[in-house]
């Protein structure tokens, strides 16, 4: 059971085949006139990017361009762990365990991992349920299981100590394994990381403007941006249908948060984020069937009263890197979670940063680890 194995993607031509067809195929509903990405994905811009990826997007050349990474997959607690590990020319080199967010998976780092690999053992993991590390074997997998399972991943390749790197929900899951593995952690590295008041309205006292302006993003991605998270963490099987049999189904439920979590400045997805790196990112969800297994990580987190309640606060060194257009951090509530050592401000970019900003990404991860 704790036997590492290689992995290769290979996915059948069938696959492929059936992917153009079913897009191909796409029964197209109507609009409302003039609402733009007010309502969720405009028609116009959604048949246009299926049109795409039915017959311009090279999945071949995105396949290639990831098996270029060695991958592997182990198994724990009965479930595949995916993961990509490329090692230094340094054999002294820190291991760096990278997490990604919903809807994202290990393939959000392939801009950054060659780079990183300059000074760090690079293991860029799919998180349990996501990707090749899914479909699910069982329920309960929640933010804390699937941190214990990445910690054994880390043990399993003889790493005893050992940075980590999250963004967004893969942000929670860092900051979860610097909780429960201190004494193998060196640091935490987070973006998109998502801070949350108390009932305490002294909370609110003396907040900068800047900060005022992230509460307000906040209340916005509360009231008018949750809908998927509503459904996500209340009926993920239902939803996994449409997303399960329809590919312009799952490439409207994806692509509208690369709208929404990406740089304010920038109009469109393909504006902050390249469109094949983008449709890299949905075909893995597709060819893997994991859109319902992956929305599960929704569902337990609502579900897990240990994930709301008190915690002690963490005492490993966190680096937080906020994205000053998109961002919804605020320093005061980071630093009463974790031990906050370093904080910075990035000009650009948003919750997929290294995508985004892929040099800023790995200028402001080695300014961390360099820091410690």
């Amino acid at each position: 059971m704790t036997e590492i194995r290689p992995f290769r993607i290979e996915i059948p031509q069938a696959d492929l085949d059936d992917l153009r067809d079913r897009l191909r195929r796409t029964r197209w509903t109507g609009e409302l006139p003039g609402q733009g990405w007010t309502r969720g994905v405009p028609v116009g811009y959604l048949r246009e990017l299926a049109a795409y990826w039915a017959d311009g997007y090279d999945w071949r050349a995105a396949e290639a361009r990831l098996n270029t990474f060695p991958q592997f997959l182990t198994e724990v607690d009965g479930q595949d762990i995916h993961f990509a590990h490329v090692r230094s020319a340094n054999p002294d080199a820190t291991p760096l365990l990278l997490l990604h967010d919903w809807p994202a998976s290990f393939a959000v780092f392939t801009e950054v991992v060659e780079e990183l690999s300059r000074d760090f053992h690079v293991v860029a993991a799919d998180l349990p349920g996501f990707g090749f590390s899914g479909p699910l074997n069982a329920p309960g997998w929640t933010i804390g299981k699937m941190a214990g399972a990445l910690t054994e991943v880390m043990a399993r390749l003889g790493y005893e100590r050992y940075g980590v790197q999250g963004q967004g929900g893969g942000a929670w899951t860092a900051v979860e394994i610097g909780r429960q593995a201190p004494g193998n952690v060196v640091g935490v590295h987070v973006n998109g990381l998502v801070t949350f008041p108390s009932d305490d309205p002294a909370d609110f006292a003396g907040l900068t403007e800047a900060e005022q302006e992230r509460l307000a993003r906040l209340q916005n991605f509360r009231d008018d941006m949750m809908g998927f998270n509503v459904i996500q963490s209340t009926r993920p099987q239902t939803l996994a249908y449409g997303l399960h049999d329809s590919p312009v189904g799952q490439l409207a439920w994806i692509v509208e948060k690369f709208k929404e979590w990406t740089d304010a400045e920038r109009e469109l997805p393909e504006d902050a984020v390249d469109r094949d790196h983008l449709l890299t990112n949905v075909s893995l969800y597709w060819f893997t069937g994991t859109a319902g297994s992956s929305a599960n990580f929704y569902y337990e987190s609502s579900h897990d009263a240990g994930a709301w309640g008190p915690k002690e606060r963490g005492t490993v060194p966190t680096g937080v890197a906020v994205a000053l257009s998109t961002d919804v951090t605020i320093r005061r509530f980071a630093e009463r979670d974790s031990d906050v050592t370093y904080w910075s401000e990035l000009e650009r970019g948003g919750n997929f940063l290294p995508l985004e900003q892929p040099a800023a990404f790995v200028a402001d991860v080695r300014r961390f680890f360099d820091g410690l």
